[in-house]
């Protein structure tokens, strides 16, 4: 039986062609980490990272490649920010709709003085900006938010929360986990202080590297969370004070950063425009079959406007989990049953504890393979 994968919103897959090829020129033809030497192949790895760094600059409009951090993934980017900008005494603000890779580490940060609030959201899991406004408190140090839910693709409105968080003089971080390479992101036009990324979802590449972009004066009051070699400024035990070097240390994922390189240099030749056009025709498609189906509810927007190709389903009173396997025992369905790590997610919109059935879309996806998706879950619904 031919599987259909439609869990891009946990990883995407397949991936582009150029991204396994230039991780194995990599570890066969290069070799060389960056910062170290001064020979041929190790100036080959730091051109490469070089490229992917302007890469990620101009794709999310930052204008300097040196405040494209990259990170291990982008829960490593988000821990980075939250625990470099937060101290005792200081209060940070987040959605109703975030993932754990933002709410542990700052629920961990409650034990050393902090404090935080969550924006409402309705049911659609939309946030209330008139409430965000309201918990502006002195002590604000923080606004980190969403720009898209992992649970059911519910896009935020992040202009109108930048302009609300510079109107207040308050940093505003973007976690584009679900967002980029989905839709446009412009770094400046959305008053972004941060915004973090991983490699591995819309964006293409392998998994194991993200990137966190800083606006140059937000950078500055960051403090490092990890210290270490970089390479550079070796007479010296302590950190470089200069970018990216500040928050970059150890050896960095090269094989990773030949892999996003390609996944990019592939994003590029297709053209976001193009991959949002053909993810907008899926979405249409699996609304308008879902329509007609009894016996399953869509949670978050039932229509295209202000959402991703992130869908959830509640099958209730069937059990969710016994869904899900039966979309892979019998129709070779993958998709992701639960809570998605996004449990104050799912208590917005009414999933918890039972979670729901997720079906994420990407590049990939074919028209034939949501066709399928539908028809197995009107004979199980």
């Amino acid at each position: 039986m031919e599987q259909i994968y439609l869990d891009n919103a946990a990883t995407s897959y397949p991936k582009p062609a150029q991204v396994a090829e230039q991780m194995a020129q990599y570890i066969t033809q290069v070799g060389a980490t960056i910062n170290r030497s001064v020979y041929g192949r190790a100036q080959q790895a730091a051109e490469i990272t070089l490229e992917l760094r302007i890469r990620l600059a101009k794709l999310f409009g930052v204008q300097s490649a040196t405040h494209v951090i990259l990170t291990p993934g982008s829960t490593w980017g988000l821990n980075m920010l939250l625990f470099g900008a937060l101290k005792p005494g200081d209060h940070c603000i987040v959605s109703a709709m975030e993932h754990n890779a933002v709410m542990r580490p700052l629920q961990h940060l409650t034990k050393k003085g902090i404090t935080f609030d969550r924006i409402r959201c309705d049911v659609y899991g939309r946030v209330d900006l008139h409430h965000l406004e309201s918990l502006m408190k002195q002590n604000t140090r923080l606004v980190v938010v969403a720009h898209g839910s992992n649970v059911c693709g519910t896009v935020q409105d992040a202009k109108s929360i930048g302009e609300i968080c510079n109107r207040y003089e308050i940093p505003f971080c973007l976690d584009a986990a679900q967002t980029a390479g989905h839709i446009p992101i412009d770094f400046s036009e959305l008053g972004l202080s941060a915004l973090s990324v991983p490699a591995h979802k819309g964006l293409m590449g392998p998994q194991g590297i993200g990137a966190l972009l800083l606006k140059p004066d937000f950078a500055k009051t960051l403090e490092p969370w990890v210290h270490g070699g970089t390479g550079s400024a070796s007479h010296e035990e302590v950190t470089p004070n200069y970018m990216p070097d500040r928050f970059e240390p150890g050896t960095p994922n090269m094989p990773g950063i030949f892999g996003w390189n390609g996944a990019l240099q592939y994003l590029e030749e297709v053209g976001l425009e193009q991959i949002m056009a053909h993810e907008k025709e899926l979405c249409e498609y699996f609304l308008q079959g879902l329509a007609g189906i009894k016996g399953v509810k869509l949670v978050g927007m039932p229509t295209t406007e202000q959402r991703t190709g992130v869908f959830s389903l509640d099958f209730s009173p069937k059990d969710n989990a016994e869904v899900a396997w039966q979309l892979e025992d019998r129709y070779g369905i993958l998709t992701r049953c639960g809570l998605h790590c996004a449990p104050s997610a799912h208590k917005t919109l009414g999933t918890f504890p039972n979670g729901t059935v997720r079906f994420s879309f990407g590049w990939f996806t074919t028209k034939e393979q949501v066709q399928a998706a539908l028809k197995a879950i009107r004979e199980l619904a």
